[in-house]
């Protein structure tokens, strides 16, 4: 609950133990999230080098992801983070912790800024083949090939079929509300589009900031 925090308008002072997680589907707002973690002066963890633990995560290996959540930062967002499950080994190691589910509109507007993300990125325009992915140079070529399998159990030729891609956003939704339904306190569920968005994050935090608006980061 954050009981060691004494709020600042630029930073705070934290328990150690105490963190904050982002376990949102990427392209709910979560770079969004990351960058008002550290308006408020939390150390943010570096993306990048969890983002290659995914195969620790795939293979139920939390070691080296719970080492470095301990050690490396205070909050949190994105792969491994919003992944499946990954929340309740968060939850089991770091008992006092915090977790903010950003939600879109509807899974259709989800699974339209995803597709449309990875399009840019990924398929020059178009939804991205098998062989896009195989082909992408991010964090090591392939690997988000490897994250789409590890995600959504689709078939080779259609690697972003809608129905698929987002039943497991919403189940990924549904079971992490169930998990947190006995610890209210724990669990803040947010679309940043909402207008009373960055007064429920500051609060739900216990921060004060001159925020005005939450800075938006790769909005699609």
């Amino acid at each position: 609950m954050f009981k060691k925090i004494k709020a600042k308008i630029r930073g705070f002072k934290y328990a150690k133990a105490d963190k904050v997680f982002c376990i949102g589907n990427n392209k709910t707002g979560t770079t969004s999230v990351a960058k008002i973690f550290e308006e408020v002066g939390l150390a943010v963890g570096r993306q990048e080098p969890f983002e290659f633990l995914v195969n620790d995560w795939y293979n139920n290996n939390y070691t080296e992801i719970l080492n470095d959540v301990k050690y490396k930062g205070v909050a949190f967002q994105d792969i491994p983070f919003s992944l499946p499950n990954t929340y309740k080994v968060l939850d089991k190691h770091f008992p006092n912790s915090k977790f903010i589910l950003t939600v879109r509109d509807s899974p259709e507007a989800w699974y339209k800024s995803l597709t449309s993300f990875h399009a840019k990125l990924f398929g020059n325009g178009n939804i991205p083949t098998k062989e896009d992915l195989q082909n992408a140079d991010y964090i090591y070529k392939g690997w988000m090939w490897d994250v789409n399998r590890m995600l959504y159990n689709t078939p080779e030729d259609d690697i972003y079929n809608e129905a698929i891609v987002k039943q497991q956003y919403i189940d990924h939704n549904d079971d992490v509300i169930a998990y947190f339904k006995d610890k209210p306190g724990q669990l803040l569920v947010v679309n940043l589009k909402d207008k009373d968005t960055l007064t429920r994050i500051l609060a739900f935090l216990g921060v004060k900031s001159d925020l005005k608006e939450i800075p938006w980061e790769n909005k699609t």
